[in-house]
Order: structure tokens, then sequence, then C-alpha cells
């Protein structure tokens, strides 16, 4: 028994490949190859465009696939939605397709684009989009280059950003969100129904999730005499409830306790301050 996986191929593919390395698979591929390689005999993975994976899914050629959610709705793909995945190519955020114009551009609503046309890959949501607001554009399909689209090809784009750094680079202005979109781990429905798959895509998703909830936490570990654990707990409970256990030295005891990393550069001058020894700071693969 085997799980055909699909993962993304293009921008989505190298911070892909970072979480599953920290959920505990290790994946290596060819660069002229779309089959890589995984330690796990029970999973057969094959690299795809992020757009083509739903149909694919939903058409029982792959079992289960890593996209995102803007393909599923596009592509209007019925497919079991196993978990969010909250990343994306720069960072742990959604991501937004936005209706972008050039900023001399007199539209300043989307009413504004009342006949224009419109370029874009997201074409059914647009579309969607446009029909929710009252507006009749012509959509085309784009085939890259978007954002060097206007003004001579078409009057505005709707493109995908996750900073908005690269319109304003190409001297866009954003108009609206059209619709904003997370990486999702799907199902085909029949493969879902299948118990040996079920569980198999279900143990995958649970590594997945606890390797997304590690990312910018640390574990931090320290021995306290017994005087001072009011006062480190004092600092440490509003951010989680550390575990206290006794040490074999009378009087003293261990506390470990997972914490953002952005908050260790304070802490642990405090910590030290009121007495905590021998603090340990060390990363984290999973959280489950």
């Amino acid at each position: 028994m085997k799980i055909k996986l699909g993962l993304p191929k293009g921008s989505l593919q190298e911070a892909t490949f970072r979480l599953l390395k920290k959920a505990g698979f290790n994946i290596s591929v060819n660069p002229r190859s779309y089959f890589p390689s995984i330690n796990d005999e029970e999973i057969e993975p094959i690299l795809i465009r992020a757009q083509e994976i739903p149909r694919y899914v939903e058409e029982g050629v792959i079992d289960a696939g890593i996209t995102g959610q803007d393909w599923i709705m596009d592509s209007f793909a019925k497919v079991v939605e196993v978990a969010e995945l909250i990343y994306a190519k720069q960072g742990l955020i959604p991501v937004k397709w936005v209706l972008a114009v050039p900023k001399d551009s007199p539209v300043k609503k989307v009413q504004d684009l009342q006949g224009k046309r419109i370029a874009t890959e997201l074409v059914n949501v647009t579309k969607g989009f446009l029909k929710k607001k009252g507006v009749k554009a012509e959509v085309e399909f784009s085939w890259g280059a978007t954002e060097m689209k206007t003004p001579e090809l078409v009057d505005a784009i709707v493109e995908l950003t996750e900073t908005g750094r690269s319109l304003a680079e190409n001297n866009l202005k954003i108009v609206e969100v059209v619709a904003e979109s997370t990486t999702k781990l799907i199902a085909n429905r029949q493969a879902w129904e299948n118990n040996w798959k079920k569980e198999k895509i279900g143990n995958f998703s649970l590594l997945l999730k606890g390797a997304l909830l590690a990312e910018g936490k640390v574990g931090l570990k320290m021995n306290v005499p017994a005087a001072n654990l009011d006062k480190v707990f004092s600092i440490l409970s509003a951010l989680r409830k550390p575990t206290l256990s006794s040490l074999s030295e009378k009087g003293w005891y261990a506390i470990e306790v997972v914490i953002d990393e952005l908050e260790v550069r304070r802490l642990i001058p405090e910590l030290k301050k009121i007495g905590a020894e021998g603090i340990i700071e060390y990363s984290l693969n999973k959280v489950i």
C-alpha cells in the first residue's frame, strides 16, 4: 500500500520541502525529475504545479496533495480538506490575491473597472468576485509575468502577494483584496474512505502540523532553587505552564518550558538575575 502524494512545484516547493524535513521526511529531487525520493516507503511523491493538484486529487490520479485554498476554489474541486497548513513562500502567513492597477491609474475602486480588461491566473475566483460586486469586465488567463501587463495590455490585474513589495516595485497599487488563501493538505474522497490510506494521510498531517506549531518556538530548561520558584513562575506562567521536577540535590528544581523564540532574549537575563542556573535553550522540530 502506498499514498500517491502531490507536492507543489514552483514557489511553494522550497518552503514545503523545509516543512517536510522538519516533520521527519527527507526529500531529495533531481532538478530534471518530477519524482522526488523520500525516506518513507509508503509514500510516493510527485511534483505538480499547485494549480493542478486539486484536479488530480479529485480525479484520484493522486491520493493526496499539498496546494492552496485558492486553487481548490478556482478549480471547484470536490476534495477532502484534511488540514490547514499556514505557511507560504516567505513566511507563516496567509497570502492574498489582490486587485491592482498602475499607481497613476484613475481606478479607485472595483466598480471603476466596468467594461475593462483584467489579467490573472485565478480566473474563476476573480469572475465570482466581480459578479458579487456587480461589475462586468473581461477576465483573461495570464500565463505569467502578470505584473508587467498593465497598462499596455490590460487595465488591471489580480495577483498573489504576501507583502505587497513586488507590486510596489512594479509601480502598482492595491485596489481591493479579492481572496485570502492558506496552504491545505487535501485528499481524494475515495482514498479517504480507505482505512489504511486515511490513517496514513492523517498521521502525515499530524506530523506536518506539529512541525508548523514548532516554528518560532524554542524549549528552555533551567535549574532553580526552591526559594526562587515563585519569582521564576511569575515570569514564565504568562507564556506557558512550565514543567517542574525535583533534582537529586535537595532544595533545587528543574523547570522546562516551550516559549516564543522572540521572548528568549528578554527572559534569559531576567531569569539569571532571579537565581536561575544552567539555562539551556534548544530548538524544536515538532510540537504535538
